[in-house]
């Protein structure tokens, strides 16, 4: 699955927020993983969102498994479990919201564009999933 692809040419072409696609496909990329590893159907719904007034991105990954995931540090020799907090160092912020019924949940992220580079200095993340 080429993820940057997609990502990179919309980003490119008519968001004109290029500066936000590295890091923005490496957690989009760490999300993906955790549902092909974690979720047993192995299915997930994507939905990339450019925010108003090209102020970033938001991402959410929603899956069928309750189980949150806990961004954990782990011992340095693990080959895995490091995920969400690759996530974290590399986006503005994230979370999980559980699905009211308890069917699944939906991973979200967003990359916000600095002030230097046309951002608001005052909008902060939003932890409740887009409609």
């Amino acid at each position: 699955m080429d993820v940057g692809h997609g990502w990179t040419s919309g980003c490119n072409a008519g968001w004109e927020l290029m500066f936000l696609a590295d890091a923005a496909e490496l957690a989009l990329t760490e999300l993906i993983a955790n549902v092909v590893r974690h979720v047993p159907d192995r299915r997930g719904q994507t939905l990339i969102f450019r925010l108003p007034r090209g102020e970033g991105v938001r991402v959410e990954v929603a899956d069928s498994s309750p189980a949150v995931p806990l961004a954990i540090t782990g011992d340095p020799l693990d080959d895995g479990g490091r995920g969400l907090v690759l996530v974290d160092a590399v986006t503005d912020a994230w979370g999980v919201v559980k699905q009211w019924d308890g069917s699944g949940k939906t991973v979200w992220f967003e990359c916000l564009t600095p002030p230097e580079k046309g951002g608001s200095g005052f909008r902060t993340a939003r932890p409740e999933p887009r409609p």
